[in-house]
């Protein structure tokens, strides 16, 4: 019987801090102190196999689920860089990381938050809709 060889995708520093929304220093740090398992390549560059920085992503994600009560699983820390008001609505655009997460609420809502550009925010995300693409660039390892 053969064995189904299964692809692991790896990361490069800065493609993993890309992905955490950290630089690339901070993941250095990371794996320097043993906290994110990386490996060195023929070329002695540091990779991290893509099922090592899933667990620690999810670890992360975990402890900050657990200061929460919500039910959503999807909460992206950032800070808010705008805030467009009209006389009902707001419409508040928070930098998370590489991503950029762009909500609408209440004016009385963005309000009583005090939601300004500068102040520090958790993007709360619960949808039953969600696209999953995997970018051309991906580089793919056998195990």
């Amino acid at each position: 019987m053969r064995r189904k060889v299964v692809p692991v995708t790896t990361f490069r520093i800065s493609e993993a801090a890309a992905v955490l929304g950290v630089s690339a220093d901070t993941v250095r740090r990371l794996v320097d102190a043993g906290r994110l398992a990386a490996h060195r390549d023929e070329n002695g560059h540091r990779l991290i196999a893509g099922t090592d920085l899933a667990a620690f992503a999810r670890a992360q994600t975990e402890a900050d689920e657990r200061t929460g009560i919500s039910s959503a699983r999807n909460r992206l820390r950032g800070i808010v860089t705008e805030v467009i008001r009209d006389a009902v609505m707001a419409q508040v655009e928070i930098a998370a990381g590489p991503f950029r997460v762009v909500s609408l609420m209440s004016r009385q809502a963005a309000d009583e938050l005090g939601l300004e550009p500068g102040v520090m925010a958790v993007a709360v995300v619960k949808s039953t809709n969600v696209v999953v693409e995997i970018p051309d660039h991906v580089r793919v390892a056998s195990q």
